[in-house]
């Protein structure tokens, strides 16, 4: 049961990673045929093509063509037409060497056959071919599809490790071009290599409720059937059946594709599965009825002989071509055998030359792709030490000032109490003036624990006080204005809420660095400091109109404390931005998602 909602989670990925602008250009617009399948409009869309079809002129467009046919019987569960229009698909691309295409294809297809169960043709020789083709083209978005694919292979050996790297490859390449939405469904294989592999229902459901709310966002049924049906898997494994119907029946609730019959088996399978082990023994035998009806609809023993056929017709074609070709080759080799025996036994032995060749790049290609997946680890490993190293310098920074303000300020003042001290320890009998020591020594005490207490209040600066992060801030500008002729305002806006007390410290000392900053540096007059909190991030804006700097020389020194200030929001994961130029002030810009 839980392998399967593996299926039914990468079936839908190839719909999201799937390239509608093709790299050759073509005179027949198949733009229309791509609005329908994305509307789910199928029976129209091969109404469209059967209209394309006679204006087509060359085998890309033809090969174009037959693409969106599979595309479109994959999308109907007619897996043996959808694999019979890919491999024409693939064949025309081949003829003009489209390589780009040809990896597209045969991307489907592996997608197409990993569905079937008990096939004989193997799916990986193909996923093989879209890997190197990705390799070679370094784009991020064909690397991240070809990480994902590797990821749900480990996945299904219940290798975790492997599978969690090969989805955090596809991340980081995702994040290169700030691709959010397939992020949020990469993590959603992430949630189910939990729930498969180590039987870990609650980090499942950490990222599966994480990515919800985009999920909402883009408004696909798809992705929200898969989400809510492996939040029902979660609460299943936790035993919590009630909860996991509850789950299930939110994904039942969406309205799916007419032709997704292989998503809703699966779905009456978790189903009955869960309404029997919770004791709903007449819910259980519904949807078993059903999972059986809809059994009998997909005919997949069928679809499987039919696949198996049209895979030994295309290589029985593919073999008769290549005995016609080395028959013609022969009877020419014939007629000049003569004269061309020695040139034979040369090409013979740069055929053999070639072959050696090929065989040691293979080896040089298997090395260059062990020496990037090294490079990766080094450079995650760098990242990971550098946010550890920015967080001590930070923690050290602040022991430093505290020892700081402990000897300059209370040192002094506990000092003098114990001279005063020892001068009534040794006085107090014959000395005149006793009330006026007592009280000059209460008065050094008195201070002291001023000093101490306002150092405490200035460390938490009433953040983790029960005021929280607002008045902290407010007392900071407070505290601030004033210092070198400056003035410093608060704006807010959605702050109505407390957050988590240790993300409140962070964004407080974040702050305070700032405006350290903007006092020590800056010669400004005036400050501002907004906060604005959305439904998912905090927005902080701080902006003086002092002397400002060369923002892009940020990055090549370690001035006013910047450069640690960012990796304190990358370890929120949160970003930066630096906006200033010399004599017109600067602006911090900075998102932390909550």
């Amino acid at each position: 049961m839980i392998k399967r909602r593996i299926h039914i989670q990468t079936l839908l990925l190839p719909v999201i990673f799937f390239i509608t602008g093709f790299c050759v250009s073509q005179n027949v617009d198949f733009n229309k045929v791509n609005e329908l399948i994305d509307q789910a409009k199928l029976d129209s869309a091969i109404i469209v093509l059967e209209d394309l079809k006679p204006k087509l002129t060359n085998p890309y467009e033809t090969g174009l063509y037959h693409y969106y046919q599979g595309f479109i019987y994959k999308r109907q569960d007619l897996h043996n037409k959808a694999f019979k229009e890919f491999l024409t698909s693939e064949k025309e691309f081949l003829s003009i060497d489209s390589l780009k295409d040809v990896a597209d294809v045969n991307y489907e297809i592996y997608d197409l056959l990993k569905h079937q169960k008990n096939l004989k043709t193997n799916p990986l020789s193909y996923l093989d071919k879209y890997i190197e083709y990705a390799k070679k083209t370094e784009e991020p978005l064909y690397l991240a599809r070809a990480y994902v694919k590797i990821g749900d292979i480990y996945n299904q050996d219940d290798n975790l490790k492997k599978t969690l790297l090969s989805y955090n490859k596809a991340i980081t390449e995702l994040a290169k071009i700030k691709d959010t939405v397939r992020i949020a469904l990469v993590k959603m294989n992430i949630a189910t290599a939990y729930n498969t592999i180590t039987k870990q229902p609650d980090s499942a459901l950490y990222y599966l409720k994480s990515i919800l709310p985009s999920l909402k966002k883009i408004n696909n049924t798809h992705f929200l059937f898969v989400n809510y049906n492996n939040q029902g898997q979660a609460y299943k494994l936790k035993e919590d059946y009630s909860e996991a119907i509850k789950y299930y029946k939110k994904a039942e609730a969406i309205n799916l594709n007419v032709y997704d019959k292989k998503t809703r088996k699966i779905l009456y399978e978790n189903l009955s599965d869960s309404y029997r082990k919770n004791k709903d023994y007449s819910n259980a035998y519904h949807y078993a009825d059903k999972l059986i009806k809809l059994k009998d609809s997909i005919n997949e023993t069928q679809q499987n002989i039919s696949i198996s056929e049209i895979k030994e017709q295309f290589d029985n074609e593919k073999l008769r071509a290549d005995n016609l070709e080395s028959e013609a080759k022969r009877r020419q080799n014939e007629t000049i055998a003569i004269g061309l025996g020695g040139g034979l036994l040369a090409v013979g032995i740069f055929a053999f030359l070639i072959y050696k060749n090929t065989k040691r790049k293979q080896r040089i290609a298997e090395q260059e792709r062990e020496i990037e997946i090294r490079k990766t680890e080094k450079i995650l490993k760098e990242q990971e030490l550098t946010t550890i190293d920015a967080m001590i310098s930070g923690q050290e920074k602040e022991r430093q000032r505290l020892a700081g303000d402990l000897h300059d300020s209370v040192g002094a003042t506990l000092a003098a109490a114990k001279l005063q001290f020892s001068h009534l320890q040794v006085n107090h009998k014959k000395a005149d003036d006793l009330d006026t020591l007592f009280t000059s020594t209460e008065e050094l005490l008195n201070q002291a624990y001023d000093e101490v207490r306002s150092m405490a209040h200035l460390k938490n600066s009433g953040v983790i006080a029960k005021n929280g992060l607002l008045p902290a801030i407010e007392k900071l500008a407070k505290n601030a204005s004033g210092v070198n002729d400056l003035k410093v305002d608060v704006q807010s806006f959605g702050l109505d809420e407390r957050l988590e007390n240790s993300l409140e410290i962070a964004i407080f000392r974040i702050i305070q660095e700032l405006v350290t900053n903007v006092i020590k540096h800056a010669n400004a007059s005036e400050a501002s400091i907004s906060i604005t909190q959305h439904d998912d991030s905090l927005s902080i804006i701080v902006e003086d109109n002092g002397v400002g700097f060369d923002a892009k020389n940020i990055q090549q020194k370690d001035g006013m404390g910047l450069s640690g200030i960012e990796r304190r929001i990358e370890h929120l994961e949160g970003t930066m931005e630096v906006d200033s130029t010399p004599n017109k002030g600067a602006s911090v810009l900075i998102d932390i998602p909550l």
